[in-house]
């Protein structure tokens, strides 16, 4: 707001600049042109007086265009002294350079003066336009919040469409104050409903995580029995076709983690290295070595209703382990520290 402030600031104080220079330059214009106009008589001389000399001129408009009586005759009077001083052709001559010299710079004077007033409009101009839109995303922004209180007053169901909603949203006078286009917000209303869904979604697993009695083979028709009861479980639908699709997810969800947890584990144990794989095969106490060690972990236990499951990866990594073979030494493996 303060740069703008200065800006028109700095456009007012250009323009008086320009106003000032611009009275100086039709004074010396008005100047010039009657001293022209007493040039061109050809009876003036240095004894000629004023009084007989305006009446020949009085008529012409560069006389009238000097509004000061006095003016005319003080320039009168430069002008007799300088035919006093300055008799001949050279005289003239000198004359009409130096008027020259004064024209030419009284227009650079004028273009200079032309090609700012340009900048400034152009800069003044910018300023605006960036102020209009800022004040624009203001109000867009104050919109969509003003559309979003809306929908959050006014919209708790997902089952909901935009046809249906809307009859309901225009009966409330902050529809008619948004001020968003049809499409925006039923873009708004798509996004509101994401979000409900992803809360009522968070809470539904929310809820099967601390039923503790639910494992990785667990199947609807017992869980239902166990969380039909809290709130969270009528929340997330009225559809129970909905709710059982969304209890297999989270179990997917919850297999997809326990075996990227296992095999973590897997990865810590430092029972497990490439002879184990040579080791097993020999006999089965490493195996039993290695149970030893990861039955103590959660990340093992949560996998016991899936035996056939765990065991497949702990053999793919006994497999991965055998060939890649021993670990490189360090000085082979970190080259640079030799350097």
């Amino acid at each position: 707001m303060r740069e703008r402030e200065h800006l028109f600031t700095d456009f007012i104080h250009e323009l008086k600049r320009r106003d000032k220079e611009d009275k100086f330059a039709r004074k010396e214009r008005v100047k010039t042109e009657f001293m022209e106009l007493l040039k061109e008589q050809k009876s003036l001389g240095v004894k000629s007086s004023w009084n007989d000399v305006k009446k020949n001129i009085d008529s012409d408009s560069r006389y009238k265009a000097v509004e000061s009586s006095t003016k005319r005759e003080e320039w009168f009077k430069d002008h007799i002294k300088g035919l006093k001083g300055n008799v001949g052709e050279e005289t003239v001559d000198d004359g009409e350079k130096e008027r020259r010299k004064e024209a030419e710079k009284q227009r650079r004077i004028e273009e200079s003066l032309k090609e700012r007033e340009k900048v400034v409009k152009e800069q003044l101009s910018s300023s605006l336009k960036e102020r209009d839109k800022e004040r624009d995303n203001q109000r867009k922004e104050e919109a969509v919040e003003n559309f979003k209180a809306l929908l959050a007053d006014m919209v708790r169901s997902t089952d909901m469409t935009w046809k249906e909603t809307r009859r309901g949203l225009r009966k409330d006078h902050r529809w008619d104050l948004c001020t968003l286009s049809k499409q925006e917000k039923e873009e708004l209303f798509d996004e509101h409903l994401k979000v409900l869904n992803k809360k009522k979604r968070d809470a539904f697993h929310q809820l099967l995580f601390e039923t503790s009695q639910i494992d990785l083979t667990s199947t609807w028709k017992d869980v239902r029995k166990l969380i039909k009861n809290d709130p969270r479980f009528d929340k997330f639908s009225s559809s129970d076709r909905k709710r059982e699709q969304e209890f297999y997810v989270y179990l997917d969800e919850r297999l997809q983690r326990a075996q990227e947890e296992f095999r973590q584990l897997l990865k810590e144990t430092k029972a497990m290295n490439y002879k184990s794989k040579s080791l097993l095969a020999e006999s089965d106490q490493h195996m039993r070595d290695i149970e030893a060690f990861l039955e103590n972990d959660k990340r093992y236990l949560i996998l016991e209703c899936k035996q056939q499951l765990r065991q497949k990866i702990l053999m793919d990594y006994v497999d991965e382990l055998a060939r890649k073979g021993p670990p490189p030494p360090p000085t082979q493996a970190e080259p640079s520290r030799r350097k």
